[in-house]
């Protein structure tokens, strides 16, 4: 692949939702299927859940240390979410540029937000549970936080749904592989923006007329 072809293809994808309505999983099948985008691995000062590895999901941090990285200007983005920081360093999107042909990221709204002031060129998705009863059942089914910490997640999720206005793309995460099937076909379809083609189409005009 050449340089050029690499800058045409950038996808910087940002994909958000309220926590338990399915965007790790979506995400994690996106991965699979499009190895060539990088997953923006957060900072997180939240404890590690069952089977998450530390510099896979996120890299996990104490207070004091993200805080210091907030202070040196490290991160591209950062906020407190549901009582815990989260953060994208600036050095996740500089090695994608140089090692990848886009970048996935899993955030929240507020940190989709900074991204997109940031670069405008960044695709945002928001995915949707199906109702507010069906995320509370999916939310408790993973047993993982006390009922306070899942009462505080119920309550923000409709301040985060609020938001959905921001996003480029809507997905209603009510079965998994149609969900998916949309995700998809979102990256599918930004790759064939017309920005993302204009240095083929100008090149195949030049080829054109050097023929004649």
């Amino acid at each position: 692949m050449s340089s050029e072809a690499a800058d045409d293809d950038f996808l910087l994808l940002i994909v958000s939702s309220p926590s338990g309505a399915g965007k790790t999983t979506l995400c994690s099948r996106l991965r699979s299927e499009f190895p060539e985008l990088r997953f923006s691995v957060s900072h997180t000062t939240r404890k590690p859940r069952p089977n998450e590895v530390d510099g896979r999901e996120y890299h996990f941090v104490d207070t004091p240390t993200f805080e210091q990285m907030v202070r040196g200007n490290a991160f591209a983005e950062w906020a407190r979410v549901h009582g815990h920081l989260y953060g994208t360093s600036l050095k996740e999107i500089e090695l994608a540029r140089t090692t990848a042909r886009g970048i996935l990221f899993d955030i929240d709204y507020q940190g989709a937000r900074q991204i997109r002031a940031a670069l405008d060129e960044a695709v945002c998705v928001f995915i949707l549970p199906p109702t507010m009863a069906e995320l509370e059942r999916r939310l408790r089914g993973r047993g993982t936080e006390d009922e306070q910490a899942t009462l505080r997640r119920l309550q923000n999720a409709r301040g985060e749904i609020e938001h959905y206005g921001f996003f480029d793309y809507v997905i209603v995460n009510d079965e998994v592989d149609r969900a998916y099937d949309q995700l998809r076909a979102v990256v599918f379809a930004e790759r064939c923006r017309r920005r993302r083609r204009a240095r083929m189409c100008e090149r195949l005009l030049t080829e054109r007329r050097s023929e004649r």
